[in-house]
């Protein structure tokens, strides 16, 4: 399908004046085709914020399907934390997922989380790197959490 594509871009003169393919046009994609609500969660760390309660990060999990939000705030970004929300907010509220994406942080692919997905039987889909369109529920839903904090703390410390 894509030489096909390439073939046609090439003789029409209309998206000769636009431009031509990139490199970054002919990256494969991964895709996603687990539908269900509450199936797919991708998740990333916010952060570091001030520290507020002894808290410096904000884990944030959102459902593919439904943009349902978790979010959990944490000491430090690491596995431990990563492996807590699944098991104490995750797991008992929406059932086992399918699958999580996340990006290529040690804290996702450590072998504590691994483990955990594995025992769980759902699929990591780690995001290709420096292209964070892979994960961009979870980077969309970061940007409208960051937005939230900034409006509702008003004083530094106190997230």
């Amino acid at each position: 399908m894509y030489e096909d594509s390439k073939a046609f871009v090439r003789r029409c003169t209309s998206w000769q004046r636009q431009g031509g393919i990139t490199a970054r046009d002919a990256m494969p994609l991964t895709y996603n085709l687990q539908v269900e609500i509450f199936d797919v969660w991708g998740i990333d760390f916010m952060g570091p914020f001030p520290k507020s309660r002894n808290c410096e990060y904000i884990l944030v999990a959102v459902d593919y399907v439904s943009k349902w939000v978790e979010a959990m705030p944490c000491s430090t970004a690491d596995a431990k934390h990563a492996k807590k929300m699944f098991i104490e907010i995750i797991l008992p509220r929406f059932g086992t997922p399918r699958m999580v994406i996340s990006d290529g942080g040690s804290h996702f692919i450590d072998k504590t989380f691994r483990d955990l997905l594995q025992d769980m039987g759902a699929k990591h889909n780690v995001a290709t790197p420096y292209y964070p369109q892979t994960s961009g529920q979870a980077e969309t839903s970061n940007k409208q959490m960051k937005n939230i904090v900034q409006k509702t703390v008003n004083k530094m410390g106190t997230w």
